[in-house]
């Protein structure tokens, strides 16, 4: 039995190492998205030049952390005006470049893993602007166009279709801590919550479970970490791979990364792996309904061959630096319930959490959280504003 329950006891552990960072990081996103009109987005993402990529990589990073909401999001964004390029670096800043994923990176993995998120981030989204600029255009974007077009497609169109912002000439603090923007705030966060919960469970449970019962031993052959010359190449190939079959989303997959990297993964494969939030099987399914085949092909190629670039990147800068960690001790390993910051930080945050759940559901929110999961037609929500 304490074989059996071993799993579970270092999933729910793991789980109150990163839940202040999660807490501070959902209500940094609601607080930005409060206060950003989904219109003035699109606006600056009408094309694939430099400008536009910033633009898309900066306004991504500010926004939801979850896979899924991200994808049906870009697909929004396309849909009203945005460039299919901008679109997709959208997503990728939004799953790969947030405040809440480089938290818990330095918390459970250590600094350097957070800097490679953030270096290896933008590396992977110019790559991917190189291969569309190249391979994605004419036909395919005009089939994309038309696909795009046809209806609500995924279960997380509804929250992506929402634009609660607040907006008005007044400044940005007064309208944030306006009655309006308290209430954008907080039906942000608790929809954001409703969206990535089940995959943060779920990454933290394959986490316990490759902690606790898959040997060390195995993970080190698997990875060629015995080879100096084979395992920084092997590691950014095969990153992204297992990342396809674990069905977790940018949050959820960090514990599991932690435990890779513990088990011998490269340095680079780590990175590899964190980006492929985007390529697990599910979402590969959501693009080809989103895009239409040769499209979702195009975009599952050029995503793969973008995240092992970086990983490669990665270990060659960070190599060459002297900044590749030498210790393999990720804190997921040693995770427990004891009586110190964490604790206090959580305490703390989980009472800032109180507070905006309980806008959230003095304001309409349940109602709001049901239109997410089941929307109406695109007309009738496109521009939903929670109530004061």
């Amino acid at each position: 039995m304490e074989t059996v329950w071993e799993p579970f006891r270092m999933a729910a552990a793991m789980g109150w190492e990163i839940l202040w960072p999660l807490i501070l990081g959902f209500a940094l996103s609601g607080v930005v998205q409060a206060v950003v009109r989904r219109d003035a987005v699109v606006a600056r993402l009408s094309g694939d030049s430099p400008r536009a990529l910033l633009w898309a990589t900066g306004l991504g990073a500010a926004s939801s952390s979850c896979s899924y909401a991200a994808v049906a999001l870009a697909r929004s964004l396309f849909r009203k005006g945005a460039s299919l390029t901008a679109a997709m670096a959208f997503e990728i800043a939004s799953t790969n470049l947030v405040v809440e994923l480089g938290i818990i990176l330095w918390l459970l993995m250590g600094w350097q893993f957070t800097l490679a998120e953030f270096i290896g981030g933008p590396v992977m989204i110019v790559v991917v602007a190189v291969f569309f600029r190249l391979w994605m255009r004419g036909r395919v974007i005009e089939a994309a166009h038309a696909q795009a077009e046809k209806g609500l497609l995924g279960a997380m169109e509804g929250h992506a279709a929402m634009d609660m912002s607040v907006g008005g000439p007044a400044s940005f603090w007064r309208r944030l801590f306006s009655p309006k923007g308290f209430t954008a705030v907080a039906h942000f966060y608790v929809m954001d919550w409703a969206s990535v919960a089940r995959d943060i469970l779920i990454g933290l449970l394959i986490a316990g479970v490759f902690a606790a019962w898959v040997p060390t031993s195995w993970l080190e052959s698997f990875f060629l970490s015995d080879s100096e010359t084979w395992a920084p190449i092997w590691g950014p190939v095969v990153g992204p791979l297992v990342a396809v079959v674990s069905f977790v989303c940018s949050i959820g997959n960090v514990p599991l990364a932690a435990v890779l990297w513990n088990g011998g993964i490269s340095f680079g494969g780590v990175i590899s792996f964190l980006f492929a939030d985007l390529l697990v099987v599910p979402i590969l399914v959501i693009y080809r309904r989103y895009y239409g085949t040769a499209a979702a092909l195009r975009i599952t190629g050029f995503f793969y061959l973008a995240m092992v670039i970086a990983g490669y990147a990665i270990e060659v800068l960070f190599g060459a630096a002297g900044l590749t960690p030498e210790h393999r001790s990720a804190t997921v390993m040693e995770a427990g319930f004891t009586w110190n910051y964490t604790t206090w930080l959580n305490l703390a945050f989980l009472a800032l959490s109180t507070a905006l759940v309980w806008r959230f559901f003095r304001t309409g929110g349940p109602a709001m959280l049901q239109m997410m999961r089941t929307p109406p037609p695109a007309e009738h929500h496109h521009h939903a504003h929670a109530p004061e």
